[in-house]
């Protein structure tokens, strides 16, 4: 059975092969047919991908921002389309599916807006499962709660105990970053966001060095980068891929050797994902890149528009086997 490819990727190929990088003179088009070469398309490889998928069961793990949604200038636009949402959502019924994101678990949610997904906010901090799903025995930072639609859905928070911190980080940032035309502090319950996407180049650097500043009176947080935005974290051995483990052995999938994980992320926190999967040796990890760029993920996606295709190939896949 073949499965269209996206027209974005030929025509964003036609034009890399008229540009030249300004240093060396090899063309982006060489560049990035090489790190195909490692990387290759997991469109253009669906079939091949789904043939290591036969008679196995595929769980599902998707980023939000620059993987279900575009990467915008105001982080609150970070708006999915009704189509990526349709796809997301037969995929879901599908194949045991969650959203992992730094964002907080509630604005991703308000995002998604879907109710057949768990949600993993906060680099996997703030995890929401529905209780008769759950069978983890870590109950040390589980808590029972009703969801939007009064459903009893087990809260997986290892962070809680740091939450005052965190909040009270978030406000001197916020205090000490006004100065600074168009920063945003974001507020992602367990972990902050420092934007900077929007700064003028020359307060870039004035950002940081405040946000390195306030920190100093915190050294065991953490600051890490990701696309235009710094992000602080509280001294917990967990992310992303701790929270896909977490996921699997909540969905009492953990351990079994036909589960594949499949995750999707464009952005370095993803990398903590992918090399868990790596690391286990089964499962496949999917990049969401236009360039080049160092990664632990086995297969590359363009941008959402390809992601979307992906993801309705593989709710079509899954379809076309139930029927055979």
């Amino acid at each position: 059975m073949g499965f269209p490819q996206s027209t974005t990727q030929e025509h964003e190929m036609e034009s890399f092969s008229r540009t030249r990088l300004e240093d060396n003179g090899d063309s982006i088009l060489d560049s990035y047919s090489s790190w195909l070469s490692k990387h290759p398309s997991a469109l253009c490889t669906f079939e091949g991908i789904m043939k290591k998928a036969e008679g196995k069961e595929i769980a599902v793990f998707l980023d939000y921002d620059g993987t279900l949604s575009q990467i915008v200038d105001n982080p609150d636009q970070a708006y999915m389309t009704e189509k990526m949402r349709c796809a997301v959502c037969e995929v879901a019924d599908c194949f045991p599916t969650a959203i992992v994101s730094g964002r907080c678990r509630n604005k991703v949610y308000e995002f998604v807006q879907l109710n057949n997904v768990c949600y993993a906010g906060s680099h996997g901090m703030d995890i929401s499962i529905p209780l008769a799903s759950s069978k983890c025995q870590d109950s040390g930072h589980q808590t029972r709660a009703l969801d939007e639609k009064g459903d009893e859905i087990s809260w997986f928070q290892p962070a809680q105990d740091f939450l005052d911190t965190v909040q009270e980080i978030m406000r001197l940032l916020k205090e000490r970053t006004t100065r600074i035309d168009s920063a945003v502090v974001e507020d992602n319950k367990f972990c902050i966001s420092v934007h900077y996407r929007r700064v003028n180049e020359k307060d870039v650097g004035k950002l940081k060095q405040i946000v390195e500043s306030t920190m100093e009176a915190y050294p065991t947080y953490r600051i890490t980068c990701g696309k235009k935005v710094m992000e602080i974290r509280p001294p917990v051995e967990w992310d992303k891929g701790r929270a896909i483990e977490y996921l699997l052995e909540s969905l009492d999938l953990n351990g079994h050797c036909n589960i594949l994980p499949l995750y999707i992320g464009d952005d370095d926190t993803d990398e903590d994902a992918f090399k868990v999967i790596r690391r286990t040796k089964h499962g496949f990890s999917i990049i969401v890149s236009s360039v080049p760029r160092e990664t632990m993920a086995s297969y590359s996606l363009r941008d959402p528009n390809e992601v979307h295709s992906f993801l309705t190939n593989l709710a079509k896949w899954k379809r076309s086997t139930s029927l055979s």
